[in-house]
């Protein structure tokens, strides 16, 4: 168990760990600061912070490398869901760290060797401050990556020796060749793949793939920093982590329990009121942390007492707390329905509304599975009381202001996307740290922050890393060339939606739902598009599918997350979902080959 996750104080840990804990924490509370500052700066028609969107870039920068470091630190950076079946064995942990070491030691030389040409440059923000000073994190993030990945790699410097003979022998072979061969390059990356099984985070496995590519067509390393940081310094990109904060925040204060109980007040006295409650709750916070998995972790605690007191059993109630988040992914201010935004190029609000029809309508499945398992035996139930529903909303008003207001300044076009996400993020540390005073700004605020920044940190290496793979094979016109194979062997447009519908069920299995659409978007998009599918449309299907395939056994993260919560097998986490994953298949197949259902705002020109 991590030092975050078992709650240990900041003063406990060691001196770096303070450090990186303290510099993270005070760069996400810069970036959203920054523009909350300009918001009201330009309402006081006063003049503004001097580049500031410059700044909140470099200062997502910072929070990527930073986080990543730290997610390395508590081995938690993002990897295949395999790794649990490999997490206790020796050769594996050893093999995968071997690999990690070498990957993430080449592109700490090739950010370094950037960096060091970017100072030559003169390349300055607001005030004179050169770029470069935000730059160098690039390669200090991926220095601190590679020692944590061997000192996890073997409990004795004899193991970690190995893993360090083994890297650099594999780089120096590679160095001092003249020429590649396919059979090399096959086997290499034959040994990437087995060392992704294994658990090698995935940025490591696109990483090494896209490395050895460009070793292939003689391309210098130093090109995969250049897309790393024109990602990390994308204009939409801050809007993320700071999306992500808010929902940290709600999260680990008293605000689960406060909606619970305005929910509780408001169906509690109809007969399926416990399930109503838990399916729009689990979806709430899964709209703002942008992870059912978060949710179960959460929120698990607080529902199933409320189900278990209604007279449903364990067992049923396990898995509507399992899969009773998954519409949340499609509901705005969701973060995945951002990534899929910036990924594929659209407009965020676009999506935003592309998502409300699918995300009622997965909502609408599960209440409906919930309400079909009638309860063991009659509960009794409450009297309905409006005093007691004015009194929980009024408790309330202030969780529940924070999401209407954010989507309600997006979707108007009265701020930018960063904007209304620092506004929200903002509003939430008002409301937690100021109103209820439920985390202390020093005790409680830093562990929350750096908690949000290690799960950025995790998906931004994994973005950045994507982005170079994902040039490499536009120029090498693999989209192209995909796109004519699968079309001289699929005509039809609905035989595409299967296939792509059983290939993303199967990703979301294996891969969560972040590093699927960094890694699959680029891929699929021109297919879909070749099928004359829009491309907002696709968002919808991808994350519908992604979600479900969290519910997929073998290892669909969500009942890994359940099973760990309530302390109960993964096979008796699956027999309790199934026949809500059937329900949820049906709804699938609705949004898939109902475009309107996504598109509704489109159609009628909005």
């Amino acid at each position: 168990m991590s030092e975050l996750q078992r709650g240990e104080s900041l003063e406990a840990r060691p001196p770096l760990h303070r450090f990186e804990d303290i510099v993270l924490t005070c760069t996400l509370l810069a970036l959203v600061l920054l523009p909350v500052l300009e918001i009201v700066l330009r309402a006081l028609g006063v003049r503004g912070v001097v580049g500031a969107a410059g700044y909140v870039q470099h200062l997502t920068l910072v929070v990527s490398m930073l986080g990543g470091a730290i997610a390395a630190r508590e081995t938690r950076l993002l990897a295949l869901a395999t790794e649990m079946v490999f997490r206790s064995s020796s050769f594996p942990k050893w093999y995968r760290g071997a690999f990690t070491v070498l990957v993430s030691g080449v592109l700490c030389i090739g950010a370094t060797h950037y960096v060091s040409l970017e100072v030559g440059t003169g390349q300055l923000l607001g005030y004179g401050l050169p770029a470069w000073v935000f730059q160098l994190i690039i390669p200090i993030g991926f220095a601190l990556i590679t020692w944590r990945a061997l000192l996890s790699c073997s409990p004795n410097w004899r193991g970690r020796l190995g893993a360090v003979i083994a890297a650099v022998s594999v780089a120096s072979a590679l160095y001092f060749l003249t020429h590649s061969s396919h059979a090399l390059l096959l086997g290499m990356l034959v040994a990437l793949l087995l060392a992704g099984v294994f658990g090698m985070p995935i940025f490591a496995v696109l990483g090494g793939a896209t490395l050895l590519l460009f070793w292939a067509e003689e391309v210098p390393i130093a090109a995969m920093t250049i897309d790393h940081y024109r990602l990390a310094t994308s204009a939409t990109l801050p809007a993320i982590p700071l999306f992500t904060l808010a929902g940290f925040l709600l999260a680990e204060s008293g605000a689960p329990k406060r909606i619970v109980a305005l929910f509780e007040e408001l169906f509690g006295r109809l007969r399926h009121g416990a399930v109503v409650v838990t399916v729009v709750v689990s979806t709430f916070f899964t709209c703002f942390t942008g992870a059912s998995g978060v949710t179960i972790l959460a929120l698990g605690g607080l529902l199933m007492p409320l189900l278990l007191a209604a007279q449903y059993p364990e067992r049923r109630g396990l898995g509507l707390i399992a899969g009773g988040g998954a519409p949340g992914v499609l509901l705005p201010p969701s973060v995945p329905l951002i990534l899929f935004a910036v990924v594929a190029e659209l407009r965020i609000n676009d999506v935003f509304l592309a998502g409300i029809v699918p995300g009622l309508l997965m909502l609408a499945i599960a209440i409906w599975w919930g309400a079909m398992h009638k309860p063991s035996e009659r509960a009794p139930r409450a009297t309905f009381s409006w005093g007691s529903v004015l009194k929980t909303a009024f408790a309330a008003k202030w969780e529940l202001l924070v999401p209407v207001a954010a989507v309600a300044t997006l979707l108007t076009g009265l701020a930018t996307p960063v904007e209304t996400a620092a506004v929200t993020a903002f509003a939430a540390f008002i409301v937690v740290v100021g109103i209820h005073r439920e985390l202390h700004f020093v005790r409680d605020v830093p562990r929350v922050l750096v908690e949000c920044g290690l799960l950025i940190g995790g998906i931004f290496l994994v973005l950045g890393i994507a982005l170079g793979f994902t040039n490499y094979i536009v120029d090498a016109e693999v989209p192209a060339a995909l796109v004519a194979w699968v079309t001289g062997h699929i005509e039809s447009p609905i035989a595409f939606l299967v296939v792509l519908n059983v290939v993303l069920l199967v990703a979301g299995c294996v891969m969560d739902i972040y590093s699927a659409v960094i890694v699959l978007v680029p891929i699929v998009l021109p297919l879909a598009q070749a099928y004359g599918i829009h491309p907002i449309h696709l968002g919808t299907i991808f994350l519908v599918n992604l979600e479900l395939g969290y519910l997929t056994p073998p290892v669909g993260l969500n009942l890994f997350f359940a099973a760990a919560r309530f302390n109960r097998s993964v096979i008796d986490v699956w027999r309790a979902t199934w026949t809500l994953f059937l329900m949820m298949l049906i709804g699938l197949v609705l949004v898939t080959y109902l475009p309107i259902l996504s598109l509704w705002h489109v159609e009628s020109g909005g």
